[in-house]
């Protein structure tokens, strides 16, 4: 079974600086029928404006995937990590016992785009900490790279949640499939371009939840960039 999430009925948040869709309920959006899927709790897509951000706050018993699609992304946290974080680049931070972090556009003249996600920990009040790796275009050209795992399989980073995050680019009739483990879910987001998902076009900041399936196929239809998540 699968079950769209389009864009356009995603929440919205407008602050001038900010410009915000969030797939789930966050912050003054709820939809009691959109709280998450299975782990996933946020899919935010952040448009920040130059020299603008998140001043600093805290969170606790979660992991934050920080996944940039334009500009540069300036992190800091209360751990003494600091670091930009670019195109290509998957950034994970374990909030565990708890831990604060500020984010800002790290350019003076353009915005950032990025998304930021929440998963659900497997345990809670685990010591904080971070992690940030490069994924090469070539890495994820026409196939489902994994990005993030609980055992930091194939280079990708470690996420203390029973989950694991693939990202793919895809020109048109470039298709790759991840098999899925019965029993397990999969939550599919189109970050930018358009993409056939198990036969279904989706556009840009569309979703989609499958459940009771074999496989997830994607291909390409004009350039996307797609993120799976595979989930208990």
């Amino acid at each position: 079974m699968m079950t769209m999430r389009p864009a356009a009925e995603r929440g919205h948040a407008q602050h001038g600086w900010l410009d915000s869709f969030h797939t789930f309920s966050f912050a003054d959006y709820y939809d009691p029928a959109h709280m998450g899927f299975r782990a996933l709790r946020v899919i935010n897509e952040d448009r920040v404006q130059p020299k603008q951000g998140f001043g600093t706050h805290r969170h606790q018993n979660m992991e934050i995937v920080s996944y940039v699609l334009d500009g540069g992304l300036e992190h800091r946290d209360s751990m003494g990590t600091g670091s930009v974080i670019r195109p290509g680049d998957v950034q994970r931070m374990s909030a565990g016992t708890g831990v604060a972090h500020s984010e800002f556009n790290a350019s003076q003249t353009d915005a950032v785009h990025f998304l930021q996600i929440w998963l659900q920990p497997a345990q809670a009040g685990i010591a904080p900490g971070y992690e940030q790796k490069t994924f090469t275009a070539a890495e994820k050209q026409g196939r489902l790279r994994l990005v993030a795992s609980p055992d930091a399989r194939d280079g990708s980073v470690t996420i203390h949640a029973d989950a694991r995050l693939y990202a793919g680019l895809f020109a048109a009739g470039e298709r790759a499939t991840l098999d899925l483990a019965a029993g397990r879910h999969a939550w599919v987001h189109v970050a930018r371009g358009k993409a056939r998902v198990n036969g279904r076009e989706l556009g840009a900041g569309d979703a989609a939840a499958l459940s009771d399936e074999a496989a997830v196929t994607v291909e390409g239809v004009d350039g996307a960039e797609v993120l799976v998540f595979d989930l208990a």
